[in-house]
């Protein structure tokens, strides 16, 4: 299933974070494991932010994505199914022939 993954992270730990390269080593290993389709890194009320849309096979995977940014960057994260346009098409597709 793909899912979006936004990290909103500690503006103080990720500073402490990004100095000790810290923060560039969660980013590597989280897409070489996740093998995003996409990643962004913005802002949002203020804080960092970043955003990774990957498939996720299993719920089991989840301890496994969340604690880095947790222990490493103190953040709140959310995760969400997402449909691409193509998913969309075949969704409308799979409800008109039921």
């Amino acid at each position: 299933m793909r899912v979006m993954l936004r990290a909103s992270m500690d503006t103080q730990l990720t500073t402490e974070a990004i100095k000790s390269g810290t923060l560039q080593k969660i980013v590597q290993s989280m897409s070489e494991r996740l093998k995003p389709e996409a990643v962004y890194f913005h802002t949002a009320d203020g804080r960092r932010c970043c955003t990774f849309v990957f498939d996720m096979q299993d719920s089991s995977e989840l301890p496994g994505i969340a604690e880095p940014l947790f222990d490493g960057l103190g953040a709140e994260l959310e995760f969400q199914p997402v449909m691409n346009l193509d998913d969309l098409r075949k969704g409308f597709a799979a409800q008109q022939q039921g």
